[in-house]
Order: structure tokens, then C-alpha cells, then sequence
């Protein structure tokens, strides 16, 4: 049998459920009772209908005493939950005593003939007894999904505290000390917020959550180089500049997670998205399709004043200075007709209205038809503009001219032709901006729009973040920690680029109405097994048990790769010292310390195949090799 959704109206729990875990967990707990509650009330049970019956309720009584046991383990652990959730419980193990009760029908013949109430005799019962169960088990879901919320709360608030220390450190030492402790804190937080983001049922929620994430993934890198630059050059105001923009870039990001995670609205969260253009477009046409069904259910003025917000949207496109005169007309020639087809179907509307006509008359379908084909054209045409200018855009940037030409500048510590490519950026980057907000207007989901919203917010601030960061080197072109995060800025905006690229062939695929398997938004490193969380156990609020082997090792080698990927970094900067820079000792460090950072790069990724696994034993082999190198030259 078919389960009812869990929001089924005869079971409503009146909580909530926003978590895809807790909604899996009570799928099957409502298709048991769905069972119990549904069964055809023949005039003769067969013994093989009372046994059914009779299992099955004590399926759900046992399942609950188990359910139970998990939550009541969780209410001694976290005090703040005790009462709710001892309260819960009780109700829960009652509710699974009961069902178990009326579905004891013991002997093969029925219960009635020695005068017991059972499920047959007793519906309402059973009706009773399955409302208290489901709501039960839920307010003990919901109320283990809040340590699950205060785990992630209180991995971030280590996390800034940390980050604090880092923003204060004054020797290079102090910061390695620190930023260890960072990265492993980093990687919890990942890790938690990975699995939340993952268990969020509202697409919005996810897609906002994935922005986040990406920004502090991104942003850890830079942190690392731009507060060695500052350590280094610390009379430098240009380092400085790139370091606390980094820091406060992190902090709305990690704001914006908890944000997400408790539904508080600081922080500006109030504001409301700006309306796109394909919103409106679909509230439009609906608007006008409904009078086929209704003409009195809309006032004409009510039809008119959208068409017009929608038309004066459009000057996002008309007014911007990099649309080509054509796309230009195109697009006002476009709007004019649907303002045409618009007036004609309010004459005819209101000549309908006049005639006291029931439905939609022969002159109103036609005005309907057409009024619905021409905002149809202009959203084909808006999609034409936005989409390929994007497209032209990649193609430019893909040679990557502006960003070559800044490192060549700044290497050679070339101030005016740093500052002059610096202008070439900061027009590119504004075109980049601008055709991120002309496809969040077309983009045709919510989740994109907000994908949209993220990658016009990483050009805006990544374009002046590379510009301080080549002012830095071009004052010191000799040093090579300055030129490594530059690097590391301009590579994250290069990964802008291709996300951006992902991004178009996602909204291309809405337009066309391919909507292929969703990607998932991980960007951080994740658990390397997933398992769906189809029963209780596996749930992440309840998830009482060690975590896999897997992923403890998994973990365990991120926290690695980011402490290597710093002490090779440490040892560059203690290179840098050195006059001669051919010698032995100096060649063997600098070749440890790639290989770290390529083991550092290597634990950024999620899956690991066999290929991977023989790759890796040889890798470790021969950086065994050169430790021993290294240690031989430093103790002949």
C-alpha cells in the first residue's frame, strides 16, 4: 500500500519538518499505521489477516520502545532537552503500548467473542493511539534536530574565536600555531554543515547554504597567504587591506550559515530577494490565463499595473552600456507588442464584461492566446541577451589576458602598468556583475537565482581583493609569498569562472526544459560514504554511534593536508631567507614542500577510486625518500 505523505492531515503532527531525516524516519511509521488504521472490515477475519494485523502492531510497538530507549539516552546527555523530550518519550512509549494493545488479538479467533476491545472493535481507538504516536516521535525528531543545530552553532562560535587569534598574531610562529588549530576547526564545521545541507528539504535553504560554504572554502586558502603577506610586509597597507577583507568575508559567510541553520533573521537577512523578471513573467501569465476559468476573478487594473512593472524590469537590460543597439530594440520591440496585446485583451475583457458573459468569449481566448505568446517571446528574447552574453564573456575570460598581464606587472614591480591592468580588471569584473544580475532575471528557479546572486557578490569582491593583492607584490616584487597569494587569489576568481560556466548550463537546461539530475552543492570535504538516512539510527540527529572508520580517516588526512599545506609554506617563506638558493638542502625543502601542498590538494577531493590508492602509495614512497634525503643533508 501506497504511503500517505507525512504531512497527511489525519496525522498532522503540528510540527514542522524541515529536515529530509526526520521525514524518511516517519515515512514508514505511517504506512504501518496507515495499515492498522485501513484495513477492510470483512464480516469474517481470516487467521491469516488477525496474524498480519497482529505483527505489524507489534512491529511498531518494538520499533517505538527502541525509538524511545535512543531518546530518552539523548535527554540524559543534553539537560536543556530533558523535560521536552522525557515528556515525548512518555507519550511515544504509551502510544506504541496502546497500538500494541488493540492489536492483540492472541487466539486465531477474533477478540470480540471473549468480550476484549480490539482494532476491529475499536477504531477510534486506533485513530487516537496513531495521532499521539506520530506526534510524539515527531517532537523527539524535532528535538534532536536541535543538538544537531547546536553542534553547528557551537563548531562556528569556535571557529570565530579562532579566528580572532589569527587576525591578532603578531609573529609567524604564534600564526602556525593557530592556524593549525583553525583547520581542523574548519573542517568540523564542514563537516557538520556539509550533512545539514544535505538534509535540508528547502531548496532555497540548500542553495544558500551552498554559497556559504563555497565562500569559506575559498576563503581559507586566502586567509592562509593573505595573513602570511601581512606577517611578512606588515608596513604594507595594501597587504593589509587584502587581509581584513578576507577576515570580514569569512565572517558574514559563517554568519550566514547560522543563519541559515536557526532561521534568525540578523545580520540584514530581512531583505527580501529583488523580483526577476521570470517571476514576473510567470505571475503574469497566470494571471491572464485564469480568466479563461473566471473573467470578474482579477480588475483590469490589476492585469495592466503587471505588464507595466514587468516592462519597466526590462530597463536591467535596455539601460545597461554593454547591450548592443540591436539586442536593444529587439527587446523594446518585444515589450511593445506585449503592451499591444495586453490593451487588446482588456478590450475585449471589458466588452465580455459588458455582455454579462459567463466564460471566456471567442475574442478573449484569441486576446489571451496571443498576449501569452508575446511574454513568452520576450522571455526568450531576455534568455537570448543574458545567456549569451555570459557566453561571450567566459570565452574572453577564458584566455585569462587581464590576470597574466597583472602577475607579469607585478613580478617586475611595474606600478603604472599594474595600475593600468588593474582598470582593464575593473571594467571586466563590472561586466561580469552585471551579466550575473541579467541571468539571475532569467535564470527560472529560486535556488538559481540565489546561485546567481552568490557569483555577482564573489566577482564584486574578489576583483579589488586581486588588485590589492598585485599592489602588495608590485612594492615587493622579490617576494615570494606576496606572488603566492596572488596566485591564490586569482585562482579563486578562475574557479568563479567555471562555476559561472556550470551555472549557464544550468539555467540553459530550465529554458529547454532539461532538468537532468540535480548537482549536489558540496564544495567543502565531506563524509567519503553516504548513506540515505532510511531508518532511525541513521538519522544525524540521532546518530548515537562512532562515525565510520572512512571518515575518521578521511578527517583525519583534511586536518593533515591543511597542516602540511601550512608547514610547507613555512618552509617558502624560510627559503626566501636563503642566498643560496641552489644548494642541496634548499632543493630537497622546496621539493618535501610541494609534495606537501600536493597531498594538501589531494584531500580536498571526496571519492577515492583504486587508481587513486596505488597513485598515493607510490607518492608517499617516494616523499619518504626525499624525508630521508632532507634529514641526511641537515645531519651528515
Amino acid at each position: 500500500m501506497a504511503s500517505p505523505p507525512c504531512g497527511n492531515s489525519n496525522f498532522d503532527s503540528g510540527l514542522e519538518i524541515k529536515t529530509r531525516s526526520v521525514e524518511q524516519t516517519l515515512i514508514p511509521l505511517v504506512t504501518q499505521i496507515t495499515t492498522l488504521i485501513n484495513h477492510k472490515d470483512k464480516p469474517k477475519k481470516s487467521e491469516r489477516t488477525l496474524a498480519a494485523i497482529h505483527r505489524v502492531g507489534q512491529a511498531v510497538n518494538v520499533a517505538v520502545g527502541r525509538f524511545v530507549a535512543v531518546g530518552e539516552a539523548i535527554a540524559a546527555e543534553n539537560q536543556e532537552l530533558k523535560d521536552e523530550m522525557g515528556q515525548a518519550c512518555f507519550e511515544a512509549r504509551r502510544a506504541g503500548d496502546a497500538i500494541a494493545q488493540l492489536t492483540d488479538v492472541g487466539a486465531p479467533l477474533p477478540s470480540q467473542q471473549d468480550g476484549g476491545v480490539t482494532v476491529f472493535s475499536d477504531r477510534t481507538g486506533m485513530v487516537k493511539a496513531a495521532r499521539l504516536l506520530l506526534s510524539s516521535v515527531t517532537k523527539v525528531l524535532v528535538l534532536a534536530d536541535r543538538i544537531v543545530i547546536k553542534q553547528i552553532v557551537t563548531s562556528r562560535n569556535k571557529v570565530l574565536v579562532t579566528l580572532d587569534h589569527l587576525e591578532r598574531v603578531s609573529t609567524f610562529q604564534e600564526f602556525v600555531q593557530i592556524f593549525s588549530q583553525f583547520g581542523n576547526e574548519m573542517v568540523e564545521f564542514a563537516h557538520l554543515t556539509g550533512d545539514r545541507q544535505n538534509d535540508l528539504k528547502d531548496e532555497k535553504k540548500k542553495a544558500r547554504m551552498a554559497a556559504a560554504r563555497a565562500v569559506l572554502e575559498k576563503c581559507t586558502m586566502m586567509l592562509l597567504t593573505a595573513s602570511k603577506t601581512c606577517l611578512r610586509h606588515p608596513d604594507c597597507e595594501s597587504a593589509r587591506i587584502n587581509k581584513d577583507a578576507v577576515f570580514h568575508r569569512m565572517r558574514c559567510a559563517l554568519e550566514q550559515v547560522i543563519e541559515i541553520v536557526t532561521e534568525s533573521r540578523s545580520c540584514g537577512e530581512n531583505k527580501i530577494l529583488p523580483a526577476s523578471i521570470y517571476d514576473g513573467i510567470k505571475d503574469f501569465k497566470s494571471g491572464v490565463e485564469c480568466l479563461r476559468e473566471n473573467l470578474y476573478a482579477l480588475p483590469l487594473q490589476s492585469v495592466s499595473g503587471q505588464m507595466e512593472a514587468l516592462v519597466e524590469r526590462t530597463e536591467d537590460f535596455t539601460d545597461s552600456p554593454y547591450t548592443s543597439h540591436e539586442q536593444r530594440q529587439a527587446i523594446l520591440g518585444v515589450c511593445q507588442l506585449v503592451r499591444q496585446d495586453t490593451e487588446q485583451l482588456a478590450h475585449a475583457w471589458v466588452e465580455a464584461q459588458s455582455a454579462h458573459a459567463k466564460e471566456a468569449t471567442e475574442q478573449v481566448e484569441v486576446a489571451i492566446l496571443k498576449t501569452c505568446q508575446s511574454i513568452s517571446e520576450l522571455r526568450r528574447e531576455l534568455h537570448k541577451v543574458a545567456v549569451g552574453r555570459a557566453s561571450d564573456l567566459l570565452k574572453v575570460h577564458g584566455e585569462q589576458l587581464p590576470l597574466r598581464a597583472l602577475k607579469a606587472a607585478g613580478a617586475e614591480g611595474n606600478l603604472e602598468a599594474v595600475a593600468e591592468f588593474s582598470r582593464t580588471l575593473t571594467e571586466q569584473k563590472e561586466q561580469l556583475v552585471e551579466t550575473c544580475r541579467l541571468l539571475y532575471h532569467v535564470s527560472g528557479s529560486e535556488p538559481l537565482e540565489i546561485t546567481c546572486i552568490h557569483a555577482e557578490e564573489t566577482f564584486h569582491v574578489i576583483g579589488p581583493q586581486i588588485i590589492s593583492a598585485v599592489q602588495t607584490l608590485a612594492l615587493h616584487p622579490s617576494s615570494k609569498i606576496a606572488k603566492e597569494n596572488l596566485e591564490v587569489f586569482c585562482e579563486a576568481w578562475e574557479s568563479q569562472l567555471c562555476d559561472m560556466a556550470l551555472l549557464l548550463r544550468e539555467i540553459n537546461d530550465i529554458f529547454e526544459g532539461r532538468r537532468g539530475d540535480k548537482r549536489p552543492y558540496l564544495s567543502l570535504p565531506r563524509p567519503g560514504v553516504s548513506i540515505p538516512p532510511t531508518t532511525l539510527m541513521n538519522i544525524p540527529s540521532l546518530r548515537r554511534l562512532t562515525i565510520c572508520g572512512c571518515e575518521q580517516e578521511q578527517t583525519s588526512i583534511a586536518k593533515l593536508g591543511l597542516e602540511l599545506r601550512l608547514l610547507s609554506s613555512d618552509v617558502d617563506t624560510e627559503v626566501e631567507k636563503w642566498e643560496e638558493q641552489e644548494h642541496d638542502v634548499v632543493r630537497q625543502s622546496q621539493s618535501l614542500a610541494s609534495m606537501a601542498y600536493n597531498m594538501h590538494l589531494f584531500t580536498r577531493g571526496t571519492e577515492v577510486c583504486i587508481f587513486h590508492l596505488f597513485f598515493w602509495a607510490l607518492f608517499f614512497k617516494v616523499l619518504s625518500e626525499e624525508g630521508l634525503q632532507l634529514c641526511s643533508s641537515l645531519h651528515p
